[in-house]
């Protein structure tokens, strides 16, 4: 068997422990040899790779891990590359998750204006990155996680790489929802259909056994028995859940409620100030030459189960055998009604031939139209990003349906061109 090189850019992330430590409890599924941290902040670098050996050498593995503030020497001869980026960091979250409260729109990372904040931000560096991995592997699968997902993976497929995008919300439910059933979580199969962060559970089928293609429908048992722990999970009233009848990712209360959203992110700090202090923690925690395990304060970074999301995704990429994976790919006429380069978040097959998505059942009216509402905003955020000009952010904005109107939207633009100014070559 060939060995395998993973580079991490963004590897200074505090939630890199969370990353390495499945790669160590799963090699099983997917055997790294070596591991490339890159990201220019050398000091916390060197902090996370420190960490990261001693995870590894705890659990008995033996990955070599090596880190590197060169983009070009850590993707080099690399079978894969993870990106998990944040232009920015936590102060410009917290810009994206407070500026656009003052016009009275849902401040967040990666719905609405915050989102396009970011994807502004994010989009010319992935590409660049992208572009210096094309020439040191060019048969290297690119894996973002990096937010706004959906848009960043469209970009990176329109430019003609080999990239799928992976969110851990689908995860997330599978393990909820198997939790509730007290069964194991590969005898769970998602209906899951949208854009990412723009999702909706249609179906949970009970498979008669891992990887069978028979089973049973659990949706409405799950909703009659645990409708009230899954609403609190997705914070969204159980009343509209059983009107519905399927289960809307957490992201769909910024659409669902987004009045009462506002005003609860009006009296309480950001989520970013949070993350901050956590981090602060985290890297505190990471110093300590004796800590060879992921602290549990890692958990309320956000992200729960990431790493095993990944290390399947590897997996099925590299070459282990097909499997059926939730992830952000090329649409490809899957959802009619969406252009065929659009992404989508549904599940598909996965293998060394790449990413399929599966056949889906038409969509409902109630969701097919907010679907096609993001998309179109996400093709001119995506036009925006590349572009450039007050103009096309105004599109954007116009355009997004937690905007939608004129003087919201010239308002908007101002509040986003002048808390990004310094990441906008434009302007």
């Amino acid at each position: 068997m060939r060995a395998l090189k993973i580079a991490i850019v963004g590897g200074g992330s505090t939630y890199t422990p969370e990353l390495i430590d499945g790669f160590a409890r799963l090699r099983d599924t997917l055997a790294i040899d070596e591991v490339v941290l890159v990201d220019p902040a050398a000091d916390r670098l060197e902090l996370i790779a420190g960490l990261a050996r001693r995870i590894l050498a705890k659990q008995g593995h033996g990955a070599r891990v090596t880190a590197t503030t060169s983009v070009a020497d850590g993707v080099a001869d690399a079978d894969a590359v993870l990106l998990q980026l944040r232009i920015g960091g936590q102060a410009a979250r917290n810009e994206d998750e407070t500026w656009p409260l003052e016009c009275g729109c849902v401040g967040q990372e990666t719905t609405g204006a915050g989102g396009l904040a970011k994807a502004l931000r994010t989009v010319p560096v992935v590409l660049d990155i992208a572009e210096q991995v094309r020439r040191a592997s060019p048969d290297a699968w690119i894996i973002d996680f990096t937010n706004p997902v959906g848009i960043v993976t469209r970009a990176l497929q329109a430019a003609g790489h080999k990239a799928v995008g992976l969110c851990n919300v689908a995860i997330g439910f599978q393990r909820k929802f198997a939790a509730h059933l007290g069964i194991e979580p590969e005898l769970i199969r998602l209906d899951h259909v949208g854009l990412n962060h723009l999702t909706w559970v249609r179906g949970v089928t009970v498979l008669d056994h891992p990887g069978a293609g028979t089973g049973h429908e659990a949706l409405p048992k799950l909703l009659a028995d645990f409708g009230a722990e899954i609403a609190a999970d997705v914070r969204l009233p159980l009343s509209l859940i059983q009107h519905l009848g399927v289960v809307p990712s957490y992201y769909l209360r910024y659409f669902y409620q987004h009045d009462v959203v506002v005003e609860e992110l009006t009296t309480k700090g950001s989520r970013a100030a949070e993350v901050a202090a956590i981090e602060r923690q985290l890297l505190a925690m990471y110093a300590d030459p004796a800590l060879d395990t992921k602290p549990e304060l890692l958990g309320t970074r956000g992200g729960a189960f990431y790493s095993e999301a990944a290390v399947h995704l590897l997996a099925a990429l590299l070459g282990t055998g097909a499997s059926v994976q939730v992830v952000n790919t090329r649409n490809n006429g899957t959802l009619p009604f969406l252009p065929d380069d659009a992404v989508i978040e549904v599940p598909a097959e996965v293998d060394a031939a790449g990413v399929r998505p599966l056949p889906q059942h038409p969509v409902e009216p109630l969701h097919a139209g907010l679907i096609a509402h993001v998309t179109a905003y996400e093709q001119l955020a995506l036009r925006a990003a590349l572009e450039g000009g007050r103009g096309r952010v105004f599109d954007a904005l116009l355009a997004h349906p937690l905007v939608g109107q004129n003087e919201l939207a010239e308002q908007l633009t101002d509040r986003l061109i002048a808390h990004n100014r310094a990441y906008l070559d434009w302007a």
